[in-house]
Order: C-alpha cells, then sequence, then structure tokens
C-alpha cells in the first residue's frame, strides 16, 4: 500500500525469509560459515540454534543458494512427524520409491540405504536439512543418528543441518540423546543483532528495495532497537506497521513517536499491571486483613475503630492521558500573495544571517554564494532538524492542495515557531508535521577548500583543515605531515565527534558534520532553539 508513496519497488520488511534482503551481519555471515562448513565437512550434525525470528531460516534459504551441484538435499520443515513420517519424508525428498501404503521403518530405511549408497558411488553428497528441530521428538532424533550410521572407511554418507530455537540445545543435553550430541561437528546460536547494526540492516533492506533515502531517523532507529531487541522478524512487523502508519499521515519519515503507535498495535496494548503482581501485594493484603480484623473487633465489642494508617508502600495509579486540544492546520498570511511565499521565506531566513535577499537580483544559491554562504536543499526528518539546529525554509502544503514556504526559526519536542509571511506562528509540532512535505532548506558555511564530500582515504587542503578543527575540539596539536590523509587517528576522532552530535559515524565529511563543526566552533551563527548558540 505505501510502495508508492515511498518510492519503493519490493516490500522492504516482508517477514518471508527472502535471501535477497539478507543483511549479512557479523552474526549471520558467521552462521553461514558454520552452515557452508556443514556442507564439505565428511559427516556428522551441523547444528544452528537462535531465539525465534533471529534469521535461521533466511540463511538456511541464503545457503540453498550456495549448494554444489552435486549435492542432493532434503528439506524438511515440518518436523512434527512420527519416525514413519520422518522416513516417508525423506523419502519423497529424495524421490525415492517406496510402496503406496508403505508403514514398514525397515523398507523405508533400506531404500534410503541404497540411494545413500548409490549416490556415494556417483561421487555425490546427500544433505538432511531440518528447519524448527526442536519439535523433533527424541525417538525421531534417535532415528536420524542411526540413519548416519552408514559410513565408508572415511565419510558417513549423509550429512544432517538442524535449525532450531534455543529448546535444542537443551534437548540434546538429555542422557538419551548423548550419542547424537557427540556427533556434532559445528554448531553455532545465532543472537540478536547489536544496537549498532539496527540502522545499516534497517537501511540496506530499504535499499534492496529501491530507496536510498533515510526514511528512519536516528532516534527512531534507537527506540526501534528497544522495542524490538534486536529481532529481525520483529524490526520488520514494527518497521512495515510504521511506514503504514507514515504512509497514512502523509509523513515522508517515521518518528520514534510513530514507531512507538506501530508498537501497541504489532504487540497489543499493554495490560494494566494488577494489584497482586506488584511487590507491594503483601503490604496490602496486610492492611486489608488489619482493617477487617479492626472491624470485627468493633463490631463486637461496640468499640470505634481507630482510623486506618496507610501500608509503608505507594500504590501506582494507572492514569490515561487525555491528549490536549491542537489546532488543526497551519494556513497562510493572507494578507501576502501566496506565490512569492518562498521570496519572503528567503528573505527570512536571510535576515536571520544578517545577510540581504533581492527578489530578482539572481538565485537563492547564487545569493547565498556572493556572501560566502552555501544552501542546501535537504530532504529529511524532525528529529535530524533539531539536530541541525538551523533556521531553514520548509515546504508546506494547505488543505487546498497548495503549496508555500515558511521559515522554521525555533523547535522544541512539542512546538514550532514559524514566520508565515509576515507573521510569526507557533504551532504543536504534529500540527505543522500533517502539512509538511519533509523539504527543507538551509544556509552553511563551508571551508575555503570544500568541493564536496571527504571520504575516508581523502587528501589534500581540505583534509588539513579538518586536522586542525579536530586538533581544536581534542586540544591537540595539528599535523605536521604535508600530505596527511582522512585515515588512522583523525578517522577516529572525525568518527567519534560524529556520534557524540547524534550523526551516523561513517567518517564521511559532508554537509551535515560541517554544519556540528561550525556548531562547536563558531558562535556567530544563527540558531534554531531559542535561547542557544552555536
Amino acid at each position: 500500500m505505501y510502495k508508492d508513496y515511498f518510492g519503493l519497488r519490493d516490500e522492504p520488511f516482508s517477514i518471508a525469509p527472502d535471501p535477497q534482503f539478507l543483511y549479512m551481519s557479523e552474526r549471520h555471515r558467521e552462521a553461514l560459515g558454520h552452515l557452508i562448513y556443514g556442507m564439505t565437512i565428511d559427516g556428522g550434525f551441523v547444528l544452528l540454534t537462535g531465539e525465534v525470528g533471529t534469521g535461521k531460516t533466511t540463511v538456511c534459504r541464503c545457503l540453498l543458494e550456495q549448494i554444489p551441484e552435486d549435492s542432493e538435499v532434503a528439506l524438511v520443515f515440518n518436523p512434527k512427524l512420527t519416525v514413519v513420517e520422518l522416513l516417508e519424508t525423506l523419502c519423497d525428498e529424495l524421490r525415492i520409491d517406496y510402496p503406496p501404503g508403505n508403514l514398514s521403518n525397515k523398507l523405508f530405511i533400506d531404500a534410503i540405504n541404497r540411494f545413500l549408497i548409490d549416490a556415494h558411488s556417483k561421487g555425490r553428497k546427500t544433505v538432511l536439512i531440518i528447519d524448527e528441530a526442536q519439535s523433533l521428538s527424541p525417538s525421531v532424533l534417535e532415528q536420524i543418528r542411526l540413519l548416519t550410521n552408514l559410513e565408508t572407511n572415511k565419510q558417513k554418507l549423509l550429512q544432517v543441518i538442524m535449525l532450531g530455537q534455543p529448546e535444542l540445545k537443551l534437548m540434546l543435553e538429555q542422557p538419551e540423546l548423548r550419542q547424537l550430541a557427540q556427533r556434532i561437528t559445528a554448531r553455532y546460536h545465532l543472537e540478536p543483532l547489536p544496537q549498532n547494526e539496527i540502522k545499516a540492516y534497517v537501511n540496506h533492506r530499504l535499499s534492496i528495495a529501491g530507496v536510498e533515502r533515510r526514511l528512519f531517523p536516528v532516534s527512531t532507529i534507537n527506540k526501534l532497537y528497544q522495542l524490538s531487541g534486536g529481532i529481525p522478524r520483529v524490526i520488520n512487523l514494527l518497521c512495515d506497521r510504521a511506514l503504514l502508519g507514515a504512509y497514512v499521515r502523509e509523513q515522508q519519515t517515521v518518528s520514534p513517536h510513530l514507531l512507538t503507535e506501530a508498537a501497541r498495535e504489532v504487540f497489543g496494548e499493554q495490560k494494566k499491571t494488577k494489584l497482586w503482581t506488584s511487590p507491594n501485594w503483601r503490604w496490602l493484603l496486610l492492611a486489608l486483613l488489619i482493617t477487617i480484623g479492626t472491624a470485627q473487633l468493633a463490631a463486637n465489642y461496640g468499640v470505634e475503630p481507630p482510623p486506618l494508617v496507610p501500608a509503608p508502600a505507594t500504590v501506582s495509579v494507572v492514569v490515561e492521558e487525555v491528549p490536549q486540544p491542537e489546532w488543526d492546520r497551519l494556513e497562510w498570511d493572507e494578507q501576502q500573495p501566496i506565490d512569492q511565499s518562498d521570496t519572503l521565506a528567503y528573505q527570512t531566513l536571510f535576515d536571520l544571517w544578517k545577510i540581504s535577499y533581492q527578489n530578482g537580483q539572481g538565485s537563492v544559491h547564487e545569493q547565498a554564494g556572493q556572501q560566502g554562504l552555501r544552501l542546501g536543499n535537504k530532504r529529511d526528518s524532525f528529529e535530524q532538524l533539531r539536530h541541525l539546529n538551523r533556521p531553514v525554509v520548509l515546504k508546506l502544503k494547505n488543505f487546498q492542495g497548495q503549496e508555500f514556504y515558511v521559515t522554521l526559526t525555533a523547535l522544541t519536542d512539542e512546538s514550532a515557531t514559524l514566520v508565515v509571511g509576515k507573521q510569526r506562528q507557533t504551532v504543536p509540532v504534529s500540527t505543522l508535521a500533517r502539512q509538511w512535505l519533509g523539504e527543507f532548506s538551509l544556509l552553511w558555511q563551508a571551508p575555503p577548500d570544500y568541493q564536496g564530500s571527504l571520504k575516508t582515504g581523502a587528501t589534500g587542503k581540505m583534509v588539513q583543515w579538518l586536522d586542525q578543527q579536530m586538533a581544536f575540539l581534542n586540544s591537540r596539536k595539528p599535523s605536521r605531515e604535508q600530505n596527511i590523509s582522512l585515515t588512522g587517528n583523525l578517522l577516529e576522532e572525525v568518527q567519534r565527534f560524529q556520534l557524540s552530535e547524534g550523526l551516523d559515524p561513517d567518517g564521511i565529511v559532508g554537509t551535515y558534520t560541517l554544519i556540528h563543526l561550525n556548531h562547536k566552533i563558531s558562535n556567530q551563527q544563527p540558531t534554531l532553539a531559542v535561547g542557544q548558540k552555536g
């Protein structure tokens, strides 16, 4: 539903185990490496475990795309089988003939053994892959072990790869399965994604689906980790629902608040804490018993009960928040022509920089350049605007479908202050969000030799300038190297700076990084938030 709105070719967060969307984290690479290793060793069991939704099945699908041509593979995705059903499924997967209606274990096993011997004689390897193996019964696991008994002097004729949840490891620790456990030649436990890989995971799937721009700001990514615990399937569910919410609200990015709403829909409303689940329940029960006992004594002996003493613990009461009323819309200043909104907005922006803008005296880019500044046109989120902390020109749309430009001069978590035409208005951020198209323009001051973003390994005057700025921020002396490059300690300093400023620590020095550097080093530039200096 939201694909066309965001310009996506495919659904980026489908929970189907599509190998093309597999994000090869370090953990997933190791898991796949173990499975590939299991395909090449001379027999035995390979074990891959992990929590629900960590990507075991997707890794397995990726393995299937790399299976050597000289392999025969049997896949079992429904392991809740009896011994006979397992043997029948194995025969079906390997295209082994057997009499219709056969229920004899021996007949199935003999047929499977003949197949294994024949495949080995032709130089072919036979592999059995079982997903959700924690659902296998001990008797079925023992039968699988017995199937691997067929071997030559050098190798077993059947290789078994089992994928399952952590319970599978516990099952294999049972005494009756110790023989099977001893045959496990490779094992790996797939952990959830760490926090520092969530952003790369989300952006990877968006990129494969056809969108390179950032739809999930850094603050939303952090919230995503809190809500998902790093489990890819949960990440997919939350991101899919959040993009749908952004589409419905006509927003260009997903805010942390919108992601939280999506989580409520995915997980369901949190149940209110019951009285007896609170750690204070014993005090409450004691107070209740004392009260009942005192009342009973009073009734029996005609004595006035003493005043009730509060229990020595505080009981939390869940209070439902009632939304505060908001303005419905942001309207254009009727005293000004709406077709001149861009001119008025840029005049306000230039005034904040204490420079002049004259309509008809060249483009905005040209007039900015003449005064030593650059104009950046971006598409991003409110969170990024707060990070940049610069006044910006926003492109809005009213409820009649007309587009117009305003200047954002202040922004908090809850409200935004704008110059609309020649009027100053303060509105809730939620009101502005309904009309903002996600586009903004800002002025910034580039270094004298800046020709574009600096990437790892870059050299030249711009890198020397960057080293001087890092030296100032880190209280060190600038490098004396004649041909210093953006590598080593300098690259690490840049990445630490980016991380401290809430930027992506990618080491690429572009517009956003330079604007944050300007804030740190100079206090002569206008800021977005009231009362703050750069």
